[in-house]
This record gives C-alpha cells, sequence and structure tokens, in this order.
C-alpha cells in the first residue's frame, strides 16, 4: 500500500494539511517519516479513515432529503432569462453549473458571492442556500 504525504491526505479526505496534522499529532491517524524526514500517512490508514468520516452523522439539515452528496460553496456566476437561469457553484476545486427556473433563482436569492450548496442527486443538480 503506498505511503500518502500530509498534503496528499489532506486532498484525499477534503479537509486543509493542518488538520491531518492535528489528527496526527492527537493519534487520530497514525504517521511515519520518510528518508527525507516529512511526515507520511499509510494508505490503508487514509482509506479507513475516509469511511469513518463518511459514515459519521449526516448533516441534520438534510435529514429529510434523499440525496447524500451535498458541496457547500459560493455562487460565482448567475445568468438569467425569461424562462431559466443557469448557476455556477465554486465548491472547493469543483466548478458546478445548474440550470434551474429563473423563479427559483430568485427566490433562493442566488447572486455572485451567495453561499450555496450543491446537492447532487443521480443526473440532477439542485441548489439550495444554508
Amino acid at each position: 500500500m503506498p505511503a500518502y504525504r500530509v498534503p496528499e491526505v489532506a486532498e484525499l479526505l477534503g479537509v486543509s494539511d493542518d488538520t491531518v496534522r492535528r489528527w496526527v499529532e492527537a493519534g487520530r491517524l497514525p504517521a511515519a517519516r520518510d528518508e527525507a524526514g516529512r511526515r507520511t500517512v499509510d494508505g490503508v490508514d487514509v482509506a479507513a479513515l475516509a469511511q469513518e468520516l463518511a459514515t459519521s452523522a449526516p448533516d441534520a439539515r438534510a435529514a429529510s432529503v434523499s440525496a447524500r452528496n451535498r458541496l457547500p460553496g459560493i455562487v460565482t456566476r448567475v445568468v438569467r432569462d425569461t424562462v431559466m437561469a443557469q448557476v455556477e457553484i465554486q465548491a472547493g476545486p469543483h466548478r458546478l453549473v445548474s440550470l434551474l427556473s429563473r423563479e427559483a433563482a430568485d427566490e433562493l436569492g442566488l447572486e455572485p458571492g451567495v453561499r450555496a450548496v450543491a446537492v447532487i442527486k443521480a443526473t440532477h443538480l439542485v441548489v439550495e442556500t444554508p
């Protein structure tokens, strides 16, 4: 199994490098040092923590929604016409685009700079505001 450096672990788990370092220091994530003295984490340990994080308590706000793929982000662009709106959300490194009714975009107050959550279910991207 490969060993991953702290920045790679952070990217895989969707957290900051500092969070990974804190987990290592607290003993939550075992680490070793490579030949250059850098901290590394065994891939098996990364996989185990990823599963633990995935099975932790779901977001209480989503308790009544069947979609579980929730990507918090920020609206970067909204293009409206008379019937539809195209909304772009930057969720970490992911750019997501959703087409929804103009009425829905207006009711949600979607504008660049507004926090939003992209909720993905099958082939649909649902946009909601926190």
